[in-house]
């Protein structure tokens, strides 16, 4: 019989898969014995943001790399470190993270800094949360700062999901300028290693950033960092071979820790709505699929329409013909004809190229340069790193695409076709 809490029958008081659950979720910061193989991602962002714990003026620093390369884990890590360090300097330094995936405007991001400084603070002004423009929470961050703090740390994360990047200009330019005296230094993270080419010409020019990229873990670094949560279970609830499978199944996708870390997670749930006693390698492979479709409708959900409408294209390449990869002419054909059936006006070939290697770098493709001979010279083949299916639902998830065809409706209307070219108008 289960043990009950404050004798209501109906609340376990002790849960019989999950231990420490809070080692599971994403925003966690480990302590510093549980961080795994990034010593040198760690060096190399305090050498940007060091100065500020000796009181000069820190380097602005844009990270770059796929979804779960520890890239906001050690951003955190490193400014809460150095924070730490500055005090024991006596220079009063706060640190400051904003996901801009969630505050995505100008105004929601500087609303968020003005309120996260004030609640660090004994500033007594009132702080609207409607109702005022983007120039009255900067002038309460300036004077917050100016009255508090000799620096400060800001941490952007998602910073490509803002709708402008004008707060880069003014938290650069804020001491040129007189706004305050402290020092401010801003970490950008980002997974799209195009940003700065979206950036303004002036507001480049004004960051004056560095660059650092992140590399995904490998299988043996998953598994390490897999080990370091083995106590978020209840002692024996993981099988042997669990945590293996785990790792290797996140190598092999894309190498992407904090889906790993979800895999486990949501393994432990499975076998906990199961009444299972124990967390299995079936429960792992169950996980693994809910995860992986998790992943691509994560990644696909802030790109374009036309990044969309590529990977349709390639997904839907594989499911009606007999091969895996296909050249970006291949793939540009399918998809000008994906465009005309959604009434969508298509990019061009060299678009659709900048697409694809877009989504290379984020891990939903693997791009592979070859050579076809005298006559062909080298080409690029495209291949998915995901079930095609999963692309699909994903993609027409997507309101305006809703129409496309499903999986079910290509398999069964392209089967026949095989690699010849499928008139998508016939699935309308």
């Amino acid at each position: 019989m289960a043990e009950q809490t404050g004798g209501d029958p109906l609340f376990q008081s002790h849960d019989p898969i999950f231990n420490r659950k809070e080692l599971l979720h994403v925003g966690h910061v480990p302590d510093e014995d549980r961080i795994v193989g990034r010593d040198d991602e760690i060096q190399s962002v305090a050498a940007e943001v060091g100065a500020i714990t000796r009181g000069d003026p820190p380097n602005n620093v844009m990270i770059y790399g796929k979804t779960g390369t520890g890239k906001s884990l050690i951003s955190r890590h490193v400014a809460t470190r150095a924070q730490d360090a500055a005090r024991s300097n006596d220079i009063d330094c706060a640190v400051l993270y904003v996901d801009c995936s969630e505050a995505n405007t100008e105004t929601r991001a500087t609303r968020q800094l003005a309120l996260s400084l004030k609640d660090q603070t004994g500033y007594q002004q009132n702080i609207p949360l409607r109702g005022v423009g983007t120039m009255e929470y900067y002038q309460h961050i300036w004077g917050i700062l100016e009255d508090f703090f000799d620096a400060v740390i800001v941490i952007l994360d998602e910073i490509d999901k803002l709708d402008n990047s004008n707060i880069l200009m003014q938290l650069s330019r804020a001491r040129e300028a007189r706004k305050t005296d402290a020092y401010i230094g801003v970490i950008g993270i980002s997974n799209k290693v195009q940003y700065r080419e979206t950036l303004d010409e002036r507001i480049d020019s004004s960051f004056g950033h560095r660059e650092l990229f992140f590399h995904p873990y490998d299988a043996s670094q998953l598994r390490e960092i897999m080990r370091n949560r083995e106590d978020a279970f209840q002692p024996e609830v993981l099988e042997d071979g669990t945590i293996e499978l785990c790792a290797a199944l996140a190598a092999k996708k894309h190498g992407d820790a904090r889906k790993a870390i979800e895999i486990l997670k949501e393994a432990g749930e499975l076998a906990r709505r199961t009444g299972s006693e124990t967390v299995s390698e079936e429960h792992i492979q169950q996980a693994q699929e809910v995860a992986e479709i998790n992943r691509i409708e994560e990644l696909t959900s802030g790109a374009t329409v036309h990044a969309k409408l590529a990977l349709y294209a390639l997904a839907s390449r594989i499911i009606t013909g007999d091969r895996e990869t296909y050249k970006t002419r291949e793939i540009y054909k399918r998809y000008v004809g994906i465009c005309d059936l959604v009434a969508n006006d298509p990019i061009t070939e060299n678009g659709l190229y900048r697409q694809l290697k877009e989504q290379a770098f984020l891990g939903v493709i693997e791009s592979e340069k070859t050579g076809g001979g005298r006559s062909q010279g080298s080409y690029l083949l495209h291949r998915l790193v995901t079930d095609p299916k999963h692309i699909v639902k994903a993609v027409r998830r997507d309101a305006s695409l809703e129409e496309l065809p499903t999986y079910d409706q290509l398999r069964e209307n392209g089967q026949s076709a095989a690699d010849r070219d499928v008139d998508l108008s016939s699935f309308s």
